[in-house]
């Protein structure tokens, strides 16, 4: 069963990215590791706006354990890409995170991904309970599916 693209209005936070000369391949368009490095970019950057993560000093940190993407069309350089983010599952220790990359101006999305972090300390790599101050800052970005 083929998944349907997201639209604009699944996602209530947005986030500009671009597209860079060394992400176009021999065939003209982005790379797919590309699209997974954009998703990373843009949930990492908005972990950073709201000081839940430290990534210099931080005592926890988020691991990928499990990540995803449906492609359904293509970006290529240059190319300005509006990211949506969402939460949609928050764990004990543990959160998914979706992104819709999105043409500017479009309200389908060309790509749609998804990533679970699991936060651990950072010396033991120990998962880690997430602290209410953090649930509370992911609920302004959770989307019940």
């Amino acid at each position: 069963m083929k998944k349907e693209p997201s639209n604009r209005s699944d996602y209530n936070f947005f986030t500009k990215l671009s597209t860079r000369w060394n992400d176009n391949d021999i065939y003209g368009h982005m790379n797919n590791i590309i699209y997974y490095a954009l998703f990373d970019t843009a949930v990492n950057k908005w972990l950073i706006k709201n000081n839940l993560i430290d990534i210099k000093y931080g005592k926890n940190i988020g691991l990928i354990v499990e990540s995803g993407c449906n492609y359904f069309s293509s970006f290529q350089y240059p190319e300005d890409i509006d990211a949506g983010i969402r939460v949609t599952k928050i764990g004990i220790s543990s959160v998914r995170y979706e992104v819709g990359l999105f043409k500017e101006k479009e309200q389908i999305s060309a790509a749609d991904g998804f990533f679970v972090h699991v936060y651990v300390d950072r010396k033991t790599n120990n998962p880690m309970p997430l602290n209410y101050e953090f649930k509370k800052t992911l609920d302004t970005i959770f989307v019940g599916l």
